[in-house]
């Protein structure tokens, strides 16, 4: 039975994710519209593929074509990480498309110095997606196509990301003739991508996750089964009470984070869970499958 409060903490939770996106999405498009597009810089992945189109074609047409790029990326984030992530998806990319709409035309914010473009579009931009993927979205299906990488040939998502902007911010040095669009969309990037890991508390791309709870039957499976994730079952003993406990140890990628918090609070409201960043993850030639096997038959 759900009662009352439970209810109201949901409603509450929700809302402020719902806020959250909203103001994420506004500011991404401010930057993009009022910032960048001005100043002849692009973003990365999808959006920085949308606004090369934008350039040739028609610039009203960004939001258009953010849209349909992201598409074939919305199917792969209900297929590889989980429905609850393909609905922070779609409201954002919406929410961002129809600012993007709303703000064509706005006045532009021309520096005069191109450092100061490059720093504010960055930050900006950063705080943006800093505040929709701390929420559990995404604007951008190339990480989608990161987290596919990184679980099928063993490439980080930050790898996967770099080698399709190479791309990207080449093809705008060509489309915009001059290589220094390109040079100050790369620097403008990477400032926007240090201000995204600074509003999401220092959220790496990968972390390890250590679960405490009395239910870790009905975790363990939840996460193998919904998340197709391999974990590790530590048995270890409590401090004062002196009793066996077991403690789930999970490795998971950054937009799988919530969904995974999601399911231990679902399973056990009370369990304890310890997050923490990891600078590198990586396994031999067993495929996931295997691993998860193992799990099971364990």
């Amino acid at each position: 039975m759900v009662t009352c409060s439970q209810s109201a903490k949901t409603f509450t939770f929700y809302v402020k994710i719902f806020t959250f996106t909203i103001i994420g999405a506004f500011l991404a498009a401010v930057a993009i519209e009022v910032i960048f597009i001005p100043n002849e810089l692009i973003d990365g992945g999808v959006v920085g593929i949308a606004m090369i189109c934008g350039k040739v074609f028609n610039q009203r047409l960004i939001p258009l074509f953010l849209v349909i790029f992201n598409l074939p990326f919305l199917y792969l984030a209900y297929k590889h990480i989980s429905k609850t992530f393909l609905i922070h998806m779609m409201v954002a990319v919406v929410l961002f498309a129809g600012f993007l709409f709303l703000l064509h035309g706005s006045t532009p914010f021309e520096g005069n110095d191109p450092l100061e473009v490059i720093v504010i579009g960055g930050v900006t931009l950063g705080i943006g997606l800093g505040m929709i993927i701390r929420m559990g979205g995404c604007l951008d299906g190339t990480e989608i196509l990161g987290i596919i990488a990184s679980q099928k040939k063993g490439f980080t998502v930050g790898q996967t990301v770099f080698f399709i902007n190479f791309f990207v911010f080449t093809a705008a040095g060509i489309i915009y003739g001059s290589w220094r669009p390109a040079f100050h969309s790369m620097m403008t990037y990477f400032v926007a991508m240090k201000i995204m890991d600074t509003v999401i508390v220092g959220l790496e791309e990968t972390k390890s996750v250590n679960i405490i709870s009395k239910k870790t039957k009905q975790i363990s499976d939840a996460i193998v089964h919904e998340l197709e994730l391999g974990l590790t079952i530590l048995y270890g003993r409590g401090g004062y009470s002196n009793e066996k406990q077991e403690v789930l140890y999970v490795v998971v990628e950054r937009l799988q984070l919530a969904k995974l918090k999601e399911i231990v609070y679902r399973e056990d409201p009370i369990a304890f869970v310890a997050i923490q960043s990891l600078h590198e993850a990586s396994h031999g030639q067993c495929e996931p499958n295997t691993i998860n096997k193992k799990i099971n038959n364990n």
